[in-house]
């Protein structure tokens, strides 16, 4: 069977788990909430910290919730985060989505969270998908597009971290402006029942400058992003500082804005 041959762009440095722990069902998932039904089994694929999972898990309290990631070490925090909050319906497990080790028609809901635009070959994760789905079920889908994100002011340095992430995730193997293709790549997986949407994370109030600002210029300098941004060839540490230096100019401004575009897709199967 296929395996993943993309490079997952971000890493789970703490800087991106400071973004990853901030996502909950409703500001990450509430295109899919009300299609849960108190019984249901939900697959969540690249489910990371778990933090979404939980909140799945807990809206289907007589169902079940399995929670699958790539990266064996951050599930130990998606454990914990379950843990926590007392939830006994949910698991959690190592897989690669092209390659889901589960039979035909297992779950009734199939969830990924900014997964497709890090894989390598978006369309047959979605077949995968599609196939672990019950007859009558849904796969729903929710990816960000990077190109389509917008702020203010235009400083310099944001376009050309704009330009840089973009080229690094490409040369990953992935696709950063996924949100616009969920729906294409939907049809091209076999669906024909597709409810394509779009949603936005807004970032303005002073909390939310620094949270957002702070964790992209730290996720600049000292992740795996910057890493594979300078093994690449694509930035040098000058760059990088120039891009960081950036972001923390921007998060001080008391004008500030930043939307983060989501594409969304709930495919019936």
């Amino acid at each position: 069977m296929p395996k993943e041959t993309a490079v997952y762009t971000h890493g789970h440095h703490e800087s991106v788990l400071r973004s990853h722990t901030w996502r909950t069902a409703a500001n990450s998932a509430a295109y899919l909430v009300g299609s849960l039904k108190p019984h249901m089994t939900v697959l969540d694929i690249g489910c990371g910290p778990g933090t979404i999972t939980a909140d799945l898990a807990a809206l289907v309290p007589d169902g079940r919730v399995t929670g699958v990631d790539r990266a064996p070490d951050v599930l130990d925090q998606a454990r914990a985060t379950a843990a926590e909050r007392g939830l006994d319906n949910v698991e959690f497990a190592v897989a690669d989505v092209h390659d889901l080790d589960y039979p035909d028609d297992s779950f009734c809901v199939v969830h990924a969270h900014q997964v497709l635009q890090h894989v390598g070959d978006p369309v047959r994760a979605l077949r995968e998908m599609r196939r672990v789905c019950k007859p009558g079920g849904l796969v729903a889908v929710r990816d960000a597009d990077y190109e389509a994100m917008t702020w203010h002011p235009q400083l310099p340095a944001m376009d050309d971290w704009l330009d840089l992430y973009r080229r690094v995730a490409r040369a990953n193997g992935g696709e950063p402006d996924a949100g616009r293709r969920l729906k294409s790549w939907a049809l091209a997986a076999g669906f024909t029942d597709v409810t394509a949407s779009a949603d936005t994370w807004c970032y303005s109030s002073a909390e939310e400058r620094a949270w957002w600002s702070g964790l992209w210029a730290d996720r600049t300098l000292a992740s795996a992003y910057a890493d594979r941004a300078m093994e690449s060839g694509h930035a040098d540490a000058g760059r990088l500082r120039a891009v960081s230096a950036a972001w923390r100019e921007w998060g001080a401004r008391k004008d500030a804005w930043f939307a983060v575009l989501h594409g969304e897709v709930l495919c019936r199967k």
